[in-house]
């Protein structure tokens, strides 16, 4: 069905919104991108300051089938728009109990120990399959069989699950469905328990489920159906967009021009008000726009407990404060003299046991005592994001959401985590920064409007996947949608680029 003559807005600039933007405008629509910030992207915003240039929020680019589907449906492809760099490695790992082993066998200084306490990750498969095999004896055929069965539940789910939108009890009423069923059934359970079937290096179940801190989880609430993120992970590979995921951004944002799509930046909204025909939306400085129809791309908590009326909302204030949300985190972005060896592109630093760090992110709020972090130098990549001479990098500590984040707090735990960098990479910071910016629970609060500070959204727990998350489609003010990362298929730039498209089908559908 053809949009021709509807007005639409889009409010939010995140993926969730500049897809769906791009899908509407493609049917006809005549559609406005209202985003509240200076710039387009939401949480994949940029910092660019003293000749550094920054990713703030998502900077691992993965599922390359997924941005090729999204271009392909408007005749494109990635490559019109930037150029991919699959890393070699994908990704360094460094676990912190390894340090006292390496010192027993003469190393003395935590850099001349970096060697024996890192793994990398590479495109080859084979070389990885090996690097298991060192770990545990058999490992190394059993990553190839949970690949294999990787492989597969990523292809059931994306084309049953994910690719198509069930929103309702009846959707799931399907021969296809059924069909997939007892492979469901049996990944109902969580992810700890069934990688330890295949592993029992807690290092190599580490490596197995790191990525389900991109899925806002912990290994203990967060279902084992995500096991297919080891085939992103291992077989799809990882990539560099050049100029950094603000270049798939400004590809998003050049396909919607070329659709037609108006943008509109600094533009608030504070009210959205339904009229007989349509609606009205509000923005800060007082200025009110008809459309005849709105999508949100804003966060869902904000948008209902904010810009709609009581009666209008689908949720009440019990239901926001009992889901559970991904964490928030602690960033640092800093500019650096020199190079920052070893570290590498995508760098990860595990504790020995990490379910501390988990519990104080979801059990007991605190800040991590033992952090597990992600560091990410894209200058090792791409040598137009820092001066000449000078490295890129920030730290990201995932952390409670809710937290309080005071000046006081952030300084010490600063201190406490160029610590640990230094002592389990050999990589010492302090001396050497000439740029710092930190970003944190009440950042994601205040430039997002963040239920709690999440710098995800609502977490992938049982109870919140497929249907259990909350709908496209307004539960109470028809001609009102949502898209973004609390709705399916879920967290991710992959992800919110697929809402986009459900998001904008169930609006065609209802026309």
């Amino acid at each position: 069905m053809s949009l021709s003559g509807t007005s639409i807005t889009v409010i939010g600039g995140g993926f969730g919104g500049l897809s769906t933007a791009c899908y509407l405008a493609d049917a006809g629509a005549d559609v406005t991108v209202l985003e509240k910030n200076e710039q387009l992207g939401g949480r994949a915003s940029r910092l660019e300051s003293d000749g550094f240039r920054f990713d703030m929020g998502p900077s691992w680019y993965l599922m390359p089938d997924v941005f090729e589907r999204f271009f392909g449906h408007f005749g494109k492809q990635p490559s019109d728009y930037y150029e991919l760099t699959r890393l070699d490695p994908h990704y360094r790992i460094f676990f912190k109990d390894e340090q006292e082993t390496a010192t027993d066998g003469g190393l003395t200084t935590a850099a001349e120990a970096t060697d024996a306490r890192y793994v990398d990750m590479v495109p080859d498969l084979e070389q990885n399959i090996e690097t298991f095999e060192q770990y545990e004896e058999g490992a190394g055929e059993a990553l190839r069989d949970y690949l294999d069965t990787s492989e597969t539940h990523y292809e059931v789910a994306m084309n049953q699950f994910v690719y198509e939108d069930r929103p309702r009890l009846r959707d799931w009423v399907d021969l296809d469905v059924m069909r997939a069923a007892p492979i469901g059934l049996k990944l109902v359970g969580k992810m700890d328990d069934y990688v330890s079937n295949y592993f029992e290096s807690h290092k190599l179940q580490q490596i197995m489920q790191y990525t389900l801190v991109f899925l806002g989880g912990s290994p203990k609430n967060t279902p084992a159906l995500y096991n297919m993120m080891s085939h992103v992970d291992f077989n799809l590979g990882v990539y560099y967009p050049d100029g950094g995921i603000g270049a798939v951004v400004d590809a998003l944002v050049a396909l919607g021009e070329e659709l037609g799509v108006t943008y509109e930046t600094n533009a608030e909204v504070t009210e959205i008000i339904s009229r007989r025909e349509g609606f009205e939306v509000e923005l800060a400085d007082g200025t009110r726009t008809r459309y005849d129809l709105v999508v949100s791309d804003a966060d869902y908590a904000h948008t209902e407990q904010e810009l709609l009326p009581e009666h209008a909302r689908g949720y009440d204030a019990d239901y926001w404060e009992s889901r559970t949300y991904a964490p928030s985190a602690f960033l640092m972005y800093m500019g650096v003299e020199g190079d920052v060896d070893p570290l590498e592109h995508h760098t990860l630093v595990l504790p020995d046991d990490w379910d501390p760090h988990f519990e104080q992110i979801f059990d007991d709020p605190a800040w991590p005592d033992d952090p597990a972090y992600y560091v990410c130098v894209p200058s090792a990549t791409d040598d137009t994001v820092a001066p000449e001479g000078h490295s890129n990098l920030f730290v990201l500590v995932p952390i409670a959401p809710g937290l309080e984040d005071d000046e006081e707090t952030r300084a010490n735990y600063r201190e406490h985590v160029l610590d640990d960098l230094a002592e389990n990479t050999g990589v010492d910071l302090r001396d050497r920064i000439v740029f710092e910016e930190q970003f944190c629970v009440s950042d994601f609060a205040d430039r997002y409007n963040s239920m709690k500070g999440t710098a995800l959204g609502m977490a992938h727990t049982l109870r919140q996947t497929a249907i259990l998350r909350p709908p496209h489609r307004s539960k109470e003010l028809p001609g009102l949608y949502f898209t973004g990362s609390y709705t399916t298929p879920g967290i991710g730039v992959p992800m919110c680029l697929i809402s986009g498209e459900h998001t904008a089908n169930a609006l065609i559908e209802d026309q």
